[in-house]
């Protein structure tokens, strides 16, 4: 029950997270002034928070879906396969949101 509300939560905020790219492109196509003020935001410590909450809710999202799949196909409605690929969602979305952002850390030479 618990990962069924997670993944309508995480689909809204995916949403949520589309319109900040929508202000950051429009940022872009604006000026050098309207794409400064948008980055301060995601430069912020809220903002990267904001960021990381948008990763962590896009990829949650997908792995959630292809638990989904997998229901779809018939298998995976046992209550113990049930609760474990729950949880194995919920640790992959973390731990592949944790890789990304290291990622991200170490190929832009650190937060500026």
């Amino acid at each position: 029950m618990a990962t069924s509300i997670l993944h309508r939560l995480s689909g809204v905020l995916a949403g949520l997270g589309a319109l900040l790219l929508v202000w950051w492109l429009l940022a872009v196509a604006a000026g050098p002034e309207a794409y400064a003020g948008v980055q301060t935001f995601y430069d912020a410590w809220y903002g990267r928070i904001v960021l990381f909450g948008v990763s962590l809710s896009i990829i949650y999202h997908l792995l959630n879906g292809i638990r989904h799949l997998v229901w779809d196909a018939g298998k995976g409605f046992d209550l113990r396969v049930a609760f474990n690929s729950g949880v194995a969602v919920l640790a992959g979305a973390l731990v592949l949101t944790l890789v990304l952002w290291g990622y991200g850390y170490w190929a832009m030479g650190g937060w500026s």
